[in-house]
């Protein structure tokens, strides 16, 4: 049998769904997933194996309207994956249907969609009734000249076994991009850091906006097996700082704790994780820290 390999990106609003799909697609998380909005920031490159295909998927940062530098680098890096890939993944959420950011996406594609695989993804499709599904299915395919269109729902599962194998076919005949046991291509230390993110947005989400970010300064592998890590919690103010760290530490050492239980299950190894806050105001401005989320510092101009 030929083997097939190629890209697909995931492209839609904030909360999508795409990095829930794409942990899914991969069998394990790979992406951060939170309730909070405008949470991917690099482009994290998933691989997935469906019989002799191998799909690597892009997911992209959520198209939304950029404000700020970080915003703009996000959105840029979005629209870069999409350009790169073999098939764009489309994903709307079928309970918000056809919003504003929706149709400038529809823009955006019809300028670099043509001669391209573009699919339909009509996600979280438990949270509306058939009928309301097919309306909209109808009027998204009367937006845009799509390949094909999918019912499914990322979180429980529907629909997505169907959308990996039809994407499996439609990438190029070529040999494998990665190993087989390969599931992402972002340095384990990024992970690391995303996960550690992950547990912060998911505790602080009210009290914090999204401008902090985590740093895995150093990873020390140990005779024993197990593995060292050290990380810096970036914030913007003093005040932040405060609410980090928690009253007596408790709250940073509470993420600290679900952050290595999950590292320790990914990892299949014991990890020491230790985590330090430190206050950056320019965070935002230093391109150190966008090579770091694998953002491009120039895009945000």
């Amino acid at each position: 049998m030929s083997t097939r390999a190629g890209f697909v990106a995931l492209i839609g609003e904030p909360n999508a769904g795409k990095s829930t799909l794409l942990n899914r697609m991969v069998g394990a998380k790979v992406s951060i997933v939170t309730h909070k909005v405008q949470t991917t920031r690099a482009r994290i490159r998933g691989v997935a194996m469906d019989g002799q295909n191998q799909i690597v998927f892009v997911d992209t940062p959520g198209l939304f309207a950029p404000r700020r530098r970080l915003d703009r680098a996000m959105v840029a890096a979005a629209w870069g994956g999409a350009a790169d890939a073999d098939v764009i993944v489309l994903m709307v959420e079928a309970h918000r249907g056809v919003t504003e950011g929706v149709e400038k996406i529809l823009e955006g594609l019809a300028e670099i969609g043509e001669g391209r695989t573009v699919t339909l993804a009509i996600n979280k499709i438990d949270k509306v009734p058939t009928e309301v599904l097919l309306g909209l299915a109808q009027k998204l395919n009367e937006s845009y000249d799509f390949s094909e269109t999918f019912m499914i729902s990322a979180e429980k599962g529907h629909g997505v076994d169907d959308l990996r194998k039809w994407l499996g076919g439609k990438l190029p005949e070529g040999p494998w991009l990665y190993p087989e046991d390969q599931i992402a291509d972002l340095p384990l230390r990024m992970i690391a850091a995303e996960m550690t993110r992950e547990k912060l947005t998911l505790r602080l989400h009210q009290e914090l906006p999204y401008q902090m970010t985590v740093e895995t300064e150093t990873w020390e592998d140990r005779k024993d097996g197990s593995v060292k890590i050290d990380q810096v919690v970036y914030v913007v103010r003093d005040g932040h700082k405060g609410i980090v760290l928690g009253k007596g530490g408790e709250t940073i050492k509470s993420i600290g704790q679900a952050s290595r239980t999950e590292l320790e299950e990914f990892l299949d190894r014991k990890v020491h994780l230790f985590l330090q806050v430190k206050v950056r105001p320019n965070w935002l401005d230093e391109a150190e820290r966008y090579s770091e989320m694998g953002l491009d510092f120039k895009d945000g101009n």
